[in-house]
């Protein structure tokens, strides 16, 4: 059996009422809740009165407790020669820049064409373990169908090191979205707190404080259409499908985001003879402070072809 390392904390008192998985997900932002939840399941996780072993345990908060992390098993996911954009690499990260269409990591659906498939490969092996073996040096995600930027860790200390600016929300991300109608105000903060849906589990929704995750977008017009609009959008959160949720919540749905909002029709017939079969949403900045240098980095993507097409006809239809 390989090495074990051992994480030893104390939940804070907020985390009372919490599941225990929830309240380490919470001080352990660099694991996933998921494997969080198996490290649970497979007794990993102990106080001095014993070892845990049901992860929707509510926690009174202040607890001892110890996680043993198994060594990483080596990934079963196969390298692949995959093209990818690579913006910037040294020896603790690389930043990514992902085309439409490719998923992030395997999971059902979609086992291998992976961007951690390319990754293994470009890599040789070399990308940090705490992802787990799926997920290896993934330390955030953006959706199959949004493209842009990614930074992706290649050992585990810079693994921990860009999770705690994402756990603290010191990131910056800032999106290019097209939606529907025009914004007014032009510009505004959107805080709706998200959990799965419990309608359509794959899908995201606004719930009551308290039930999911507090979720804030800031978003800006940076021009507008006859009946769309570019918008800039920060993320303070990132969640899952957040800017989204939180777009189509005040009636500007994403152009071409078939799961939470309806395209009007003249923009439908748009999208369709530009072949646009994907939400209009683009990773365009991404910037942090580097795990080794300290130094604040940052970086931009160019818009990608197919949402320059989109916001061209809506500039030329202005003037029809």
């Amino acid at each position: 059996m390989g090495a074990e390392k051992s994480i030893n904390l104390v939940l804070p008192m907020t985390s009372a009422g919490l599941r225990l998985d929830r309240a380490l997900a919470l001080a352990l932002p660099q694991h996933s809740r998921e494997r969080l939840k198996a490290l649970v399941g497979g007794g990993r996780v102990s106080s001095a009165t014993g070892t845990f072993w049901d992860p929707s345990l509510k926690v009174k908060g202040g607890e001892a407790l110890t996680l043993v992390i198994p060594e990483p098993r080596a990934s079963e996911t196969e390298a692949q020669d995959i093209p990818l954009t690579i913006v910037y690499e040294d020896e603790a990260l690389l930043v990514v820049d992902k085309p439409a269409g490719l998923v992030v990591h395997p999971a059902a659906g979609n086992y291998d064409g992976t961007m951690v498939n390319a990754l293994l490969h470009h890599c040789a092996g070399r990308l940090s373990g705490i992802g787990g073996v799926a997920r290896p040096g993934i330390v955030h995600r953006i959706d199959k169908d949004t493209s842009g930027l990614l930074v992706v860790a290649k050992t585990d200390p810079a693994h921990e090191f860009l999770s705690r600016q994402f756990a603290a929300h010191s990131v910056d991300r800032r999106y290019t979205a097209i939606v529907a109608g025009v914004p007014v105000p032009p510009a505004g903060r959107i805080e709706g707190a998200l959990a799965r849906s419990t309608a359509n589990r794959q899908k995201m929704a606004i719930v009551p404080e308290g039930r999911g995750k507090r979720a804030v977008t800031h978003f800006s017009t940076v021009q507008s259409f006859a009946h769309a609009a570019q918008i800039e959008c920060r993320l303070e959160t990132g969640r899952t499908h957040q800017i989204r949720v939180h777009m189509a919540s005040i009636g500007h749905a994403l152009l071409g985001d078939a799961v939470y909002g309806r395209t009007p029709g003249r923009l439908a017939t748009l999208l369709k003879d530009l072949q646009f079969e994907r939400q209009a949403l683009h990773a365009a900045t991404l910037g942090f402070v580097h795990p080794l240098t300290q130094e604040k980095l940052s970086f931009e993507s160019a818009l990608p072809g197919d949402i320059l097409a989109l916001i061209g006809r809506l500039s030329g239809a202005e003037q029809e």
